[in-house]
């Protein structure tokens, strides 16, 4: 290549000319299934296999600019900070609609301080720690239900994700499992203004920054990422 051009071969051929007839060649094949997934709902592209396969090979670039910051390239999270998306454990629910409205709307999740001396906080650690396998005892179900946990994780400990209250029955940690880490939720909640020590859950919105197909397109790629949950 000169300085200021690129050099023509035989028959005027370069590199860059083929390079350009590559990619047109590349976007004919892939604009029907652009075309056809714009007219598409979420649900629908779900449903079909050949449309489900392209959209997510499609969002690398759409997931890599806007989600892997926190959740990881793969969607593996980042431990004690950003939850996992590869799991099939939602906070506020695993349905198409239920992730697309955390994609457009955002996430803020709440867990008040609890004002409890060392050996209910100790009582209650000990709680969540053996629930996630199973193994509470009665005192523990005690504690937890003197101390009103069951409010936001419901009476069987199982969560709600009206309020994106954690399933405490299984072994899927948003803060750590370990005991510090379970006590300082417990201790300091989540997302409490002035509360030194509070965990912090946020996800910000995306509904003015991303197109609505785009927002479409992340949502089939979670849901596939999850096993997301059917409606």
């Amino acid at each position: 290549p000169l300085a200021t051009d690129h050099t023509k071969g035989v028959i005027g051929w370069t590199a860059i000319g083929e390079y350009k007839e590559a990619v047109a060649k590349n976007d004919a094949i892939r604009q029907p299934y652009l075309d056809k997934l714009e007219t598409m709902s979420a649900q629908e592209i779900i449903n079909d296999p050949e449309m489900l396969n392209f959209a997510n090979s499609s969002t690398k670039a759409l997931f890599g600019d806007n989600c892997a910051a926190c959740h990881g390239s793969n969607g593996q999270g980042i431990a004690g900070m950003f939850p996992v998306l590869l799991d099939d454990d939602w906070l506020f629910g695993g349905t198409v609609s239920d992730i697309a409205t955390s994609i457009a709307s955002g996430r803020k999740g709440n867990m008040p301080a609890h004002d409890l001396d060392d050996a209910q906080i100790n009582l209650l650690t000990d709680f969540v720690i053996a629930a996630s396998t199973g193994q509470a005892t009665q005192e523990g179900w005690d504690a937890y239900q003197a101390a009103g946990c069951f409010a936001c994780h419901g009476a069987d400990a199982k969560g709600n994700k009206w309020m994106g209250s954690a399933n405490l029955t299984d072994a899927i940690w948003r803060f750590g499992s370990d005991r510090e880490s379970v006590m300082r939720t417990i201790k300091y909640g989540v997302n409490q203004d002035g509360v030194d020590g509070t965990q912090n859950g946020v996800m910000p919105a995306f509904g003015d920054k991303l197109s609505e197909n785009d927002i479409k397109l992340l949502t089939v790629k979670v849901w596939s990422l999850g096993g997301g949950q059917s409606e």
